[in-house]
């Protein structure tokens, strides 16, 4: 028999509200497209971290809702050690990296990473509302950097200026 805690559901709804609201709420200025500038092996690191990203933040999502905070911990310090500039990147694949993309893509990447490793403190520290606040922050910066920078491979999240 399932455990039904209307504490969990709660979270659940206001999660995924949340997250659907927010695609129309991004602002729409100063999208950018970086996939195409790309050089191919930037191109697929950056399809498989964030093939990885999706693959563990669903995990938390089902972690969250269970209360299970290990889980959630090492999920979220997944996501902060996969940042793309971590990775064995070559000096000219930084250089070609930074060549292709804009500052602020950059920046809410750093930020993203940055977000995730404070989703998985508070979980080490058993602290569902952190969990929650940290969660919801790094789905907001999925949904910012895919309007702002790949609105080419997400044309849905794009609403109307």
């Amino acid at each position: 028999m399932t455990n039904r805690n209307p504490h969990s559901a709660r979270i659940a709804f206001s999660l995924l509200f949340g997250a659907m609201l927010l695609g129309a709420a991004l602002p729409g200025s100063a999208r950018e497209a970086v996939g195409p500038a790309l050089t191919p092996k930037l191109k697929a690191l950056l399809v498989k971290e964030m093939q990885s990203v999706l693959q563990a933040s669903q995990d938390i999502f089902a972690a969250m809702v269970q209360g299970k905070h290990d889980i959630i911990a090492n999920k979220a310090q997944g996501i902060h050690d996969s940042f793309i500039l971590k990775q064995s990147l070559t000096p000219q694949d930084v250089k070609d990296l930074h060549r292709a993309v804009p500052d602020g893509f950059v920046q809410t990447d750093q930020e993203f990473h940055r977000t995730a490793s404070r989703l998985a403190q508070a979980a080490k520290a058993k602290d569902s509302a952190r969990e929650q606040y940290y969660f919801n922050k790094m789905l907001t910066g999925c949904l910012t950097c895919h309007t702002r920078y790949a609105a080419d491979r997400f044309p849905y999240l794009v609403t109307g200026d």
